[in-house]
Order: C-alpha cells, then structure tokens, then sequence
C-alpha cells in the first residue's frame, strides 16, 4: 500500500488496525467437518482465503486434506472473491460458483437466487450451508438465506482483534485530529470498529470524526462504506474494482481532477 501512494506522488502513514486471530476452540470446524464427510451439507460457501487457509490446518489435524478435498467435491461450492478463489485452485478443488464484484453478501445471495450446480451424486437439496466466517459473522446473510428455508452452519476459523501495537494507529488518529492527513483509505468494515475504539480511549472519538470531514476518504467498497457511514464518516470514493491498486489510483486521481 505505501509503494502504491508513494508511486501516485502522495506521503503515506501505515497504521495497522487489525489483526487476523484464528480461534483456539475449533470445535465449530469439527462439527463441520464430521457432518461434511457425513454428507449432511448441500452449499459449503468460503467467504475468504485467509478463512480457508485455517479452515484447512485445522482439518489436516483430523484427516488427510484429500479426504476433505474429496468431501467438498460432493457438495455445491461457493467462493465470494478472488482470495478464497486462488486458496481453492490451489488445492484442485472445483469451484462451481463465483460471486462477482463487489464481492459483497448481496454478490452470494443473487448467486444462490440464480440458481446452484450441484455434482451428479449429490441429493440437491440446497437447504443446508455452511459458511466459512470472516472474523464476525454475516449475519444480514444468515438471515437473507434463513429467510429462503436454508438451514445455516456458521464455520468461524478466525476473529479480528487489535494490532499487538497499537502505538502506530494511536499516533495516525492523533496525526489525523491534528489536520495532517488530506486522505484516508480503509480497505475492511472491521478497520473503522477499531480506529474508533482506540480514539474513544484516547479520548479522541469525536476530534477524530470531526477531523474526517476536512478529509477525502476512500473506501474498498460497499460493505466498508456501510461500516464508515453508520460510524459517522463520508465516503468520496468507491474504486471501479474492489482492489488495493484502483482504491489508491483512482482516489488520488481524484484529487488531481479537483485541483
């Protein structure tokens, strides 16, 4: 990201805000996986490559990942992006459908409401998901799906907490509050959650929301620009493509067409 914004001519200041935590109780991912091999599932949807990657270690402490692979091929397979995408072709696993961009809940749910291939040996039901979570769970989803009669297994592998440091984000919201910033980019809906976490604790919150309006803030796309709006924040920018590249282009691109 900072090679991005420097090569478009701007000064950019990295503050991580999360980190991806995988759960030390897997139990939710045994039970997926005994009722996988049991052929109780008709939709396994991965929601991210991160979320698969675990997913997998945990399995391989149970069974051979070929047996999982094997399992997973007699089910309808979803994947909402590009990651879980490059995670599953990596392991030869058949993807039979592919959410497009923006990759959001509401991508899944006009996948599944087109219509679902399934292999020739299943039973087709298409009444019984399960749901690789992506750090909270999807719950707008879960509901969309209920609503439809599908029953809902949620497969958390992993949760978003704080930065081990949070040092470097404290003096971003500072530098912020303090009129340094002309630009702010959030690339995940979880990022906002923490930024004003630790300004409440600083005492910032409000300085900070404040400090957000003299700003042009780009977000990755609609379910981030959901987070920011409800949290108070503009959104100037969604990029034509969910990617770290067009978020960074075309909202510094921006800035020179204004000027």
């Amino acid at each position: 990201m900072r090679s991005l914004i420097e090569r478009r001519g701007g000064v950019a200041t990295i503050a991580a805000s999360l980190r991806e935590v995988p759960l030390e109780n897997n139990t939710a991912v045994f039970e997926f996986l005994d009722r996988l091999l049991a052929g109780e599932f008709d939709v396994v949807i991965f929601m991210t490559g991160v979320g698969a990657k675990t997913l997998l270690e945990v399995v391989e402490t149970k069974l051979p990942r070929a047996t999982f692979f094997e399992a997973l091929q007699r089910c309808c397979v979803i994947v909402r992006g590009p990651k879980p995408t490059a995670v599953l072709r990596e392991w030869g696993v058949r993807i039979d459908h592919r959410a497009p961009e923006p990759n959001t809940w509401r991508e899944l749910l006009n996948v599944i409401d087109g219509g679902l291939s399934f292999p020739a040996d299943s039973r087709q039901g298409a009444g019984v998901f399960a749901i690789q979570e992506y750090g909270l769970p999807s719950v707008v989803l879960y509901s969309a799906l209920t609503d439809r009669g599908a029953s809902i297994f949620p497969v958390p592998v992993y949760r978003w907490e704080l930065p081990t440091d949070t040092a470097p984000l404290e003096a971003a919201i500072r530098a912020a509050v303090a009129g340094e910033f002309d630009v702010l980019l959030f690339t995940s809906a979880q990022q906002i959650r923490n930024v004003l976490e630790i300004a409440e604790r600083l005492g910032l919150r409000e300085p900070f929301l404040a400090a957000t309006q003299r700003c042009r803030i780009g977000s990755i796309g609609p379910t981030c620009s959901e987070a920011l709006r409800e949290a108070g924040l503009h959104v100037d920018l969604e990029p034509s493509h969910p990617h770290m590249g067009h978020l960074v282009r075309e909202t510094l691109g921006g800035m020179k067409n204004e000027e």
